[in-house]
């Protein structure tokens, strides 16, 4: 399937709009679900354009076992319209709730039937609506950046996942060393590696993650609940 020229100039506007450099929650919100209205969101990213949500099923399906993954649940971060629910499906995965901040975005998962439960929840240091150990995995593809989540939130993903669980984040390569994340991003997961929250799987590069730009595929298995951050 091709993609017109019209559609990439779209895509690359839109994005630069969404992470633009000093964004905060309800901007960022408001802006995407300004996006999402009618097929635009879906139409702009299409996976011709935007690989990450295919990339991160694929990271989520190798960590478990198929026999495992109809069973497991799944937490959708920043899930948008449900693109990382539709790629999980493909691998045989069945339960997953949304969790994003912008009420546009769900609506449009809603009207797909992607999911069991719809969170309009912000992921930043204020403790998620969930209960401790409920997942079996949170993942995330495009959550990161500028005006989206924050470097210290993951801790609440440690929390909200199960002890043996996956954490994996799917982000823009150049937003490791950008902006909000520059040296604090990745020091911040060492650190809780190193208090004994999780301990990291894989690190691992993709070419054109979205557009042009490669990804970056973090994926942490979580420790068990004695060491579980507030």
């Amino acid at each position: 399937m091709s993609t017109s020229q019209e559609t990439v100039t779209f895509a690359r506007d839109n994005l630069a709009e969404a992470y633009t450099i000093g964004g905060n929650p309800e901007k960022t919100a408001t802006f995407y679900s300004s996006w999402s209205k009618g097929d635009n969101y879906d139409q702009h990213l299409n996976p011709n354009l935007y690989r990450g949500p295919e990339i991160a099923a694929q990271a989520v399906a190798d960590f478990f076992p198929s026999s495992k993954r109809g069973d497991a649940h799944i937490l959708d971060v920043a899930a948008g319209t449900g693109f990382v629910a539709e790629n999980l499906k493909k691998h045989g995965f069945m339960r997953f709730d949304a969790l994003d901040a912008s009420e546009g975005m769900l609506q449009k998962a809603r009207q797909k039937g992607l999911y069991d439960n719809y969170i309009c929840c912000y992921l930043d240091t204020n403790k998620l609506p969930i209960l401790e150990d409920t997942y079996d995995c949170a993942v995330t593809s495009g959550g990161m950046g500028e005006g989206h989540i924050p470097y210290n939130s993951l801790d609440q993903l440690v929390r909200v996942v199960k002890p043996g669980g996956l954490v994996c984040i799917v982000m823009r390569e150049e937003f490791v060393n950008h902006s909000q994340y520059k040296d604090l991003l990745e020091p911040y997961m060492t650190r809780l590696e190193k208090e004994g929250h999780w301990q990291k799987v894989s690190r691992t590069v993709v070419e054109k993650y979205v557009l042009e730009h490669n990804g970056v595929v973090y994926k942490f298995k979580v420790l068990p609940g004695q060491n579980k951050t507030e």
